[in-house]
């Protein structure tokens, strides 16, 4: 039986990797699917106020929110499933996820960006390509904004310029 396991953030991106799992299950109905979304644990300034149980309970609302979505998607399509939520850095959760449930791949949508913009920023999917033995299939998502699109590289031209002059005085 094949096994993927698919992070779920509930952005519209993730329903892409979602949308490629059914078109896999069609294919293959003997196929084991995962979703996962991962809570980032709060920061100690502000877990201190709060108690362990309105924690759990402000993550859990949050992880069902994110997966609505996807389960409504493979439920329509009668596509069985399990959903699982965990706390921690959303990567190195990604990479122990595939590695503990023994998934065969993991698929990942992700928003369409320039070059420069990939090599810059550290994103879930690079740093989830480099944590784990799983092969990673990355599904091409919406367009990125136009602040990611252009906005960043104007950002980094502007920094790289500055350098210059200033290494030039």
């Amino acid at each position: 039986m094949l096994k993927i396991l698919i992070p779920v953030e509930g952005r519209s991106n993730s329903l892409h990797a979602v949308r490629h799992a059914i078109h896999e299950f069609r294919k293959n109905a003997a196929l084991e699917i995962h979703l996962l979304n991962v809570q980032a644990p709060l920061s100690n300034y502000i877990a201190r106020f709060v108690s362990r149980e309105d924690r759990d309970a402000f993550r859990r609302d949050q992880a069902e929110l994110a997966l609505l979505p996807a389960r409504q998607m493979l439920t329509r399509f009668a596509v069985p499933y399990e959903a699982h939520v965990k706390l921690g850095e959303k990567a190195s959760v990604i990479a122990d996820m595939a590695r503990r449930l023994g998934c065969d791949h993991i698929v990942m949508s992700t928003a369409r960006k320039n070059s420069l913009t990939r090599m810059i920023e550290n994103s879930t999917t690079n740093q989830v390509i480099e944590l784990t033995t799983v092969p990673v299939k990355i599904i091409a998502g919406d367009a990125a904004s136009k602040l990611e699109r252009y906005g960043v590289p104007a950002g980094v031209g502007t920094a790289l310029a500055s350098l210059f002059l200033a290494a030039g005085n």
